[in-house]
This record gives C-alpha cells, structure tokens and sequence, in this order.
C-alpha cells in the first residue's frame, strides 16, 4: 500500500471508532431509553458519582445494585441533592422512569427522598404536577 493510501485507511477507521464511541454516548443521554412509566425504588445508597453530564447514585434495592441517574450539577443543587444528603448508607427512595433495556437496572429520577425531604429533580414529570 501507497503511503496516501494507507493514510487514508487509518483516518476511515478513525473515523469509523470515533462515529461508533459518539453513538454510544449519546444513546443514554436525554430520555429516549427510558420506559414512560413512573416507578419506585427504595434502597440504600452505597456510592455517588455527581457532575457533568449528570450525577449518578448507586442504590443497593433488596439485594440487587440499582443506577440511579440524577440531575445536571445545576438541576441537582437547585433540588438540594448534595454530598451532605447524598450519603453511603443512608437510605433512599427515588421515584422515576426505568430503563427500557432488558436487564437494566438504571432508573432516571424524577423525585428523591431522603429522611422524608422530597427532592424534585423534574416537577413537570411529576403526577401530581398533571
């Protein structure tokens, strides 16, 4: 192979990995994957992960790790959801959307208490906001 020609196969794959990564990304983002019905998980929050592009809590339910996405930073300090109330151990019930992938365990919060404070994360998905 020429020197161009074999440049130019390098930038195609290249291209090919970077295109097939982006998609991936993307696919989780927003809330096309998750179901349009509401569900709730109670459980014990043993790890928290917050920052861009959205924070995610660990939640251990009846025995079975569960992948709470919260918000944005911005949306999860406008909901009060900081390291303070996000702690490991204490427990948590998170009312949200599930994952419509067969075996996953991520829901998309829309509320989360904790110690009985309600934090809304996106009132407008609420039912009672109907």
């Amino acid at each position: 192979m020429t020197g161009s020609r074999l440049k130019a196969c390098w930038l195609v794959a290249g291209l090919i990995v970077a295109c097939a990564m982006a998609s991936q990304g993307w696919a989780h983002h927003g809330w096309g994957w998750a179901s349009d019905e509401l569900s709730e998980k109670t459980g014990e929050i043993v790890d928290v992960r917050l920052g861009n592009p959205h924070g995610e809590v660990d939640l251990k339910v009846n025995g079975q790790l569960w992948t709470i996405e919260v918000g944005q930073p911005w949306r999860n300090e406008r909901a009060g959801l900081t390291d303070q109330v996000l702690v490991e151990g204490r427990e948590m019930t998170v009312l949200g959307n599930p994952s419509t992938r067969e075996g996953e365990k991520v829901l998309k919060a829309v509320r989360v208490t904790i110690g009985g404070t309600h934090h809304d994360l996106y009132e407008g998905r609420l039912p009672d906001a109907e």
